[in-house]
């Protein structure tokens, strides 16, 4: 599940776009820009299907935003043999997980701040998503396990 958010520098907004899985809550892709365009969510989804290479059929969903219904962002989908799924007008119950990940990073990290810089607002949210919220932040719908330890264990299951 895919949705974007706004993040204020002051520099001017950067626009945060994320791409969770589902399965383990893992921030599999992310990126952050000045503007909010199509290239945004396909560089995203760029990122995440080389990192995780994805099966075929995989379910994208997103909001009914203009970057996702772009014909860019389609053709990658297209390109990866994904299929993509997109919420009802009106309708913000499909997005949820992507809706919490982003209040849980305002709770935590932005707390109504502006920061200085966008290479502030960089690090400070590289630090967060891949050093704490993947590797180390408990979710209770993980049986209290970071992202990473929960894929882990699956990943040890197979092997054995």
């Amino acid at each position: 599940v895919s949705d974007i958010t706004y993040i204020a520098t002051r520099e001017g907004w950067l626009y945060l776009a994320v791409i969770v899985d589902l399965f383990s809550r893992k921030i599999v892709g992310w990126k952050l820009n000045e503007r909010m365009t199509a290239s945004l969510v396909c560089d995203t989804l760029d990122d995440a299907a080389r990192i995780r290479r994805p099966p075929r059929s995989l379910v994208f969903h997103s909001d009914r935003g203009s970057q996702y219904a772009s014909r860019a962002f389609r053709r990658r989908l297209w390109r990866d043999r994904m299929r993509q799924s997109m919420s009802r007008r009106g309708n913000c119950w499909d997005n949820a997980v992507a809706e919490s990940f982003f209040a849980t990073l305002k709770k935590e990290l932005v707390r109504n701040r502006v920061f200085a810089t966008r290479a502030q607002a960089y690090s400070e949210i590289f630090e967060y998503i891949e050093v704490f919220y993947n590797r180390q932040r408990a979710h209770s719908l993980l049986s209290y396990q970071a992202p990473d330890a929960f894929e882990d264990c699956f990943d040890k299951k197979k092997v054995a």
